[in-house]
């Protein structure tokens, strides 16, 4: 999946607020946060199959309008916000498209058995002479 930023970003849409955090009395006179908020079922990027794939893997992150949220408020201008925001959004479109690597089983090594119980009777051992060193 070759999906760049600047394709994305022709496709979200912004919505710029007030935030908490730092900034002191810059967060109350500046619109510095940002909700970035993207379209799955009307986007020209994907294929049918690719947005069903999306909506299963972004199901709790979806809105009730069906939109994928990425909320942004950590830098104290609206441009590092945007730019951060898409960043995440990137990122989330990259990791839902990545295939993952069946798990091989493997066993646990016979040296490694033996290792363990050794271990163990040496464990037990020391509380076995503990408990004889006293009289009841």
């Amino acid at each position: 999946m070759n999906i760049s930023k600047a394709d994305i970003q022709r496709e979200v849409s912004f919505k710029a607020s007030r935030s908490g955090g730092k900034g002191g009395q810059n967060v109350n006179k500046v619109s510095t946060k940002v909700e970035l908020n993207f379209d799955i079922d009307a986007s020209q990027l994907f294929t049918d199959e690719e947005k069903l794939i999306l909506h299963t893997k972004f199901d709790s992150r979806l809105n009730k309008d069906g939109y994928i949220q990425v909320i942004c408020d950590e830098e104290r201008s609206q441009y590092l916000n945007r730019e951060k925001a898409l960043e995440k959004l990137h990122a989330l479109m990259v990791k839902a498209f990545e295939k993952t690597k069946p798990r091989k089983a493997t066993k646990v090594s016979r040296a490694a058995k033996a290792a363990r119980l050794d271990q163990k009777k040496l464990h037990a051992g020391k509380k076995e002479n503990r408990r004889k060193n006293f009289d009841y």
